[in-house]
């Protein structure tokens, strides 16, 4: 015989309380003494009893659920952001639904339209320029939280210092002598990847050599795009001394090919990323590359938007850059890290 669903009435006799009482228990709305928060916990976990998510959300017009949309969720970056995303929503004991937007604007708005109704706020990293594309999705009211989208004061924003730490790692591969610096970008129309070509670009200005166009080779951000990249300038007739790659997926495809072709690190090609994702450090000779709070982005992500939902999504917006920091190892010839 199939047993009947405990009801929030049935643990309420069982605690000797109101109903009133046990939704107070759950919705944290008016107050409880503790002995009798106590009594109906213990009452519930007796009867096997749950509470009705949705129905506890029509009380508190809460889901206790954060959404977040990434343009992909594929690669240690994003398993790194998605972490500290985590970790901080089960601190506030929220729960997340996670897309991945792998298409561009298009599918986002099929994101959005998913997630509507069942998320208290969002969180988007969105490096794409056409930051309009975004925003005519998102719904009006909904508190979000924007990473990595430069030059929009609609919303709460944090943003990397992608020109800072371009330009730090570069002037790093000049301090050690190399002249002859060529640079795998991202994609044209991605925010993250322009700055950081910019910085490229300064460092080798303000050190009076002119950016050469044919050292300036695409790889969109992956393994597979850097080591086509890296072959593409290996098959030049004037070959680069240095590589600096916008990401550290593109730096160890880059590896690969300069590993493929016979060439050693760095004593024939010095390589340098841009990220420090964990795997860095444990490439063969680990990665000298750029550090991103990644962790610390995801975590600060949701205590933004939980400051923003706590606020009625009526608060001043802010927009802040985290720092990065210079990370060498033996990529670019040191024989220890240092920062």
């Amino acid at each position: 015989m199939r047993r009947s669903r405990v009801t929030i009435r049935d643990v309420a006799r069982r605690a000797g309380v109101s109903v009133a009482t046990v939704s107070r228990v759950y919705t944290g709305r008016g107050p409880v003494h503790e002995s009798t928060r106590t009594r109906v916990v213990a009452a519930a976990r007796e009867l096997r009893y749950t509470p009705d998510a949705a129905a506890r959300s029509l009380i508190t017009r809460r889901t206790e659920t954060l959404g977040v949309l990434l343009p992909d969720l594929y690669g240690e970056f994003f398993s790194e952001l998605i972490r500290g995303v985590d970790r901080t929503a089960r601190q506030h004991d929220y729960h997340l639904l996670v897309s991945g937007c792998h298409a561009g604007p298009g599918e986002l708005g099929g994101a959005l339209r998913a997630m509507r109704g069942s998320v208290d706020g969002l969180v988007v990293l969105w490096p794409e320029l056409d930051v309009g594309g975004l925003t005519a999705d998102l719904p009006e009211h909904l508190p979000v939280v924007l990473l990595s989208a430069a030059g929009h004061t609609a919303y709460e924003s944090i943003a990397v210092d992608n020109y800072g730490g371009a330009r730090a790692i570069v002037e790093h591969l000049l301090a050690r002598g190399h002249r002859r610096i060529a640079t795998i970008a991202g994609a044209e129309r991605n925010g993250e990847a322009r700055e950081r070509l910019r910085g490229y670009r300064d460092a080798l200005r303000g050190a009076g050599i002119r950016p050469r166009a044919d050292w300036e080779v695409i790889g969109h951000f992956t393994e597979d795009g850097g080591h086509a990249a890296a072959q593409r300038l290996l098959a030049l007739a004037e070959r680069p001394g240095a590589i600096f790659a916008a990401n550290d997926s593109m730096a160890i495809g880059a590896m690969s090919a300069l590993a493929d072709a016979g060439l050693r690190i760095p004593d024939d090609v010095a390589v340098a990323g841009f990220d420090d994702v964990p795997i860095a450090r444990y490439t063969s000779p680990p990665l000298s590359t750029v550090h991103v709070p990644i962790q610390e982005l995801g975590a600060r992500a949701v205590d933004r938007l939980l400051h923003t939902i706590a606020g009625g999504n009526r608060q001043p917006r802010s927009h802040e850059t985290l720092a990065t920091t210079l990370v060498v190892r033996g990529s670019c010839g040191a024989n220890t890290a240092t920062a």
